[in-house]
């Protein structure tokens, strides 16, 4: 009969397997394009398809997003309770990311004459697990945004 440490030891080997091998959703950033424009800012909208293997819906804990550029965080925020996946299917998730213009003004150098601005965009989106618990899917993704002309605004 083994002693009860080495039993514990070996229902901890086993259990730690079994979740290093249990499905896990997947998600991917789609897109990223500008939502709209106003005299306050701009508003991105960040596109996350996630994949749910399960037969039964997910609840999504957190959808929380930093956009950068130039190095340096122009934007963050989270947005709490966005839903749930649907069973055994793909849900698209919208994330709305506000810009003011005086951040945009701000990195006047990065956007030049092209008037566009290179973006980095970190998402993680946090999901419930049963058994397993919290799963937080870190995603990002860089590019250019083309933003508006300030004519565009008057």
């Amino acid at each position: 009969m083994l002693p009860m440490s080495q039993l514990v030891d070996r229902a901890k080997n086993f259990v730690a397997e079994k979740v290093v091998n249990i499905k896990k959703p997947e998600a991917t950033l789609t897109d990223v394009n500008m939502k709209n424009f106003s005299r306050e800012g701009v508003e991105l909208n960040a596109k996350v398809s996630v994949n749910n293997p399960y037969g039964h819906p997910l609840p999504v804990c957190e959808v929380s997003y930093e956009l950068k550029s130039a190095s340096r965080a122009i934007a963050s925020g989270n947005m709490p309770d966005p839903g749930s996946l649907k069973a055994s299917d793909t849900t698209m998730l919208e994330v709305p990311v506000k810009v003011p213009y005086s951040i945009l003004v701000s990195l006047a150098r990065d956007i030049g004459a092209d008037w566009d601005i290179d973006y980095e965009l970190e998402v993680g989106l946090t999901i419930d697990l049963p058994i397993i618990g919290d799963l937080k899917i870190p995603l990002s993704t860089k590019g250019e945004i083309k933003l508006p002309a300030l004519s565009d605004l008057f």
